[in-house]
């Protein structure tokens, strides 16, 4: 019997999807493939978390988890349609595929061919990659059909037999009283074929898993959570089917100048006092269209410019992915205080504050007027309390 998924994942039935994710992420660098080398047990255990995770991600496949165990979501790692599929397999779970076709066949029918699994990859990518698109190079691991036995799980030079039970069917017919009861052949597990002399590089599965290596092409414009899909680049099916598709699911590493709002960049960029208070220009990044393009733009500043003002540089910001569309760049300003000043500096500072009156501090004044009517009120209070 398959395991409870939340036991599977090491978490509570009542955790949060991101409380899910870090316990999937966890799970899984754990029993790689790729840091387990040679262990069969550590891929059978990697192969069950992406099981669990794959079920409990989805939040209908989780809910219907919850109600029915494995019974509701059978089936569910490979995605696929809902509907009459899970009613039938809820009725497989529950009556021991006791009603046959009652609701019609699976996909592929009974001991034909088979879709393969759909796989899941976490990419992250930069803000930069993101920003003018890019072509990055991954490493999947994926079910192949064996080479040495062509996929039939059987040694090379020859072939799996008829199963004898259900004579290739992959189906056994009992009649119980007024009804001719079809399962599901218990000897050949439904695929018509046993294998007497299996394949010694697959074990007699008929496929292996192996590093592929793939080109990924990154859409300008991509934000995060944003998924690719790469038809075909799943696990190999049985028995000949077709294979998965490969779903690519994008996170964007957090830069270290810029910050992101929709199309927008954000970015805050400090001035020197003097110049925020005669006003001029400085040089602010941005993010390059092209490797001839400059990574930096000139920002004029006005005079008397406070902390906090902005400045939008339009069509500066991310590319649109359904669009020509184009956010802004958004420069805020920063004003910053000269420190270490030499006595001379201090000096001329001094005659610059005194030589200032209110009106070249309109918010100083504004202010100070305010705090003058609350103290007055609080005054007041306190007089008459006395």
């Amino acid at each position: 019997m398959a395991r409870d998924y939340y036991e599977v994942l090491e978490v509570s039935r009542t955790c949060s999807e991101a409380e899910l994710k870090v316990a999937f992420r966890k799970q899984a660098m754990a029993h790689h493939p790729d840091r387990n080398d040679g262990c069969t047990d550590a891929e059978a255990r990697f192969k069950e978390v992406n099981e669990a995770y794959s079920i409990l991600s989805d939040a209908n496949k989780r809910a219907a988890y919850d109600r029915f165990g494995h019974a509701g979501v059978q089936g569910g790692p490979q995605g696929g349609g809902q509907g009459f599929t899970d009613i039938h397999d809820i009725f497989n779970e529950v009556f021991g595929d006791a009603f046959g076709d009652m609701f019609g066949q699976r996909q592929g029918g009974r001991g034909g061919a088979q879709r393969g699994q759909d796989l899941r990859y976490d990419l992250e990518i930069t803000l930069e990659q993101a920003y003018s698109g890019a072509e990055v190079e991954i490493v999947v691991p994926a079910a192949l059909n064996c080479e040495p036995c062509s996929g039939t799980g059987a040694k090379p030079g020859t072939k799996p037999t008829t199963c004898t039970t259900c004579g290739g069917a992959g189906r056994v017919r009992a009649a119980q009283g007024f009804f001719a009861i079809e399962r599901t052949c218990p000897r050949c597990g439904g695929q018509g074929q046993m294998i007497t002399d299996p394949c010694q590089a697959c074990h007699g599965n008929g496929m292996v898993r192996k590093q592929r290596t793939l080109q990924v092409r990154i859409p300008a414009g991509v934000d995060e959570g944003a998924r690719i899909r790469l038809s075909g680049e799943g696990d190999a099916g049985g028995r000949g089917g077709p294979r998965g598709d490969l779903y690519i699911f994008l996170a964007v590493k957090p830069h270290e100048l810029f910050e992101r709002d929709g199309l927008d960049l954000h970015c805050t960029v400090p001035v020197a006092m003097c110049t925020a208070v005669l006003g001029g220009e400085i040089e602010a990044p941005c993010l390059k269209e092209t490797a001839q393009c400059e990574a930096r733009m000139t920002v004029k500043v006005p005079e008397g410019a406070q902390t906090g003002r902005t400045v939008r540089l339009k069509g500066k910001g991310m590319p649109s992915l359904r669009s020509r569309e184009r956010g802004d760049l958004v420069v805020e300003l920063f004003v910053e205080t000269p420190t270490k000043l030499t006595a001379r500096q201090k000096e001329l500072m001094q005659e610059l504050a005194e030589s200032c009156g209110v009106k070249q501090h309109p918010r100083c004044d504004g202010f100070l007027g305010k705090t003058k009517k609350f103290w007055s009120r609080v005054t007041g209070a306190e007089e008459s309390a006395a």
